[in-house]
């Protein structure tokens, strides 16, 4: 069930479906959590990015994304269940954080939301960079 590849959510719809899903908030993002539609086989955790005007200027934006896009890409397939769909929202708190911070919210934030995969990579420790 870990270590799936990390696919993206296409659809406006996609965004709108997981919203309503369960949330944690954390210091530097909003994690969302939604499971996939019934009719839904895809090889890939798919998970959104988004981040609004309100965190800064295209490139601070940018650059939070980046960073979401790479801590998403180092604990999603290795901890997450691969039956849900994920949305991360970028916060003000993200531009600063330490990276290694930010890893290690993410997988609260999965944990607090019942998303981490039934095998033993709930107790995977944060790699550095």
């Amino acid at each position: 069930m870990a270590a799936a590849r990390l696919g993206r959510l296409p659809n406006r719809s996609d965004f709108l479906r997981v919203q309503a899903g369960r949330r944690c908030a954390m210091p530097g993002f909003v994690l969302q959590v939604a499971p996939l539609p019934a009719d839904h086989v895809f090889p890939a955790i798919r998970v959104g990015f988004t981040v609004s005007r309100k965190v800064g200027n295209a490139v601070v934006r940018n650059r939070v994304r980046r960073r979401l896009r790479e801590v998403a890409r180092l604990v999603i397939p290795q901890v997450a269940r691969d039956d849900q769909d994920y949305v991360l929202v970028g916060r003000q708190g993200a531009i600063g954080r330490d990276f290694l911070a930010l890893q290690a919210e993410l997988q609260e934030a999965l944990r607090r939301l019942k998303s981490l995969a039934v095998s033993g990579a709930a107790t995977m420790a944060v790699a550095t960079p």
